[in-house]
């Protein structure tokens, strides 16, 4: 039976992987259709288990005509730790008021929200949320006699 064009793009994307590994699904391929798509590959050999995931096997690579890595030969998972890293896009709302308090004067929530088109309560959001927790990110604010509130990254 012929791979379907999901199993296809999955074992296309671990081919390509230094590491064998799959760690790319099309977003359509969730939980019971995830589950199935992986039970198929591993009752036809061309995925196996490994360290809580799965990786493609050498009949996987075989079937696209690409060499088995030397890395997957010798067992080296180095690139297994941790996520595949994310990086912003140049132009997001995120990436311009990351800018804007880097600046030496820093930035109030008035003026990220003309910047970014956003509502206050979604700038401090931000500020909390994103800036300070998911990037880790060190925010001071001040707040100067009859002034509003600055918050620069330090």
């Amino acid at each position: 039976m012929p791979l379907s064009a999901t199993q296809k793009q999955i074992l296309d994307a671990a081919t390509l992987h230094p590491t064998g590994l799959l760690v790319w699904f099309p977003a359509k391929v969730n939980g019971g259709a995830r589950d199935r798509v992986l039970g198929s590959l591993l009752q036809r050999g061309l995925v196996e288990p490994h360290g809580g995931g799965y990786r493609a096997t050498v009949a996987a690579y075989a079937a696209f005509a690409r060499a088995y890595p030397a890395a997957v030969e010798q067992g080296v998972t180095q690139l297994e730790a941790g996520p595949t890293p994310r990086y912003p896009r140049v132009n997001s709302k995120q990436v311009l008021m990351i800018s804007m308090l880097q600046r030496p004067e820093g930035a109030t929530v008035e003026q990220i929200c003309a910047a970014t088109q956003w509502q206050a309560h979604t700038v401090r959001g931000a500020l909390a949320g994103v800036v300070r927790k998911k990037l880790g990110l060190n925010l001071s604010s001040e707040k100067m006699n009859g002034q509003q509130r600055t918050y620069r990254i330090t």
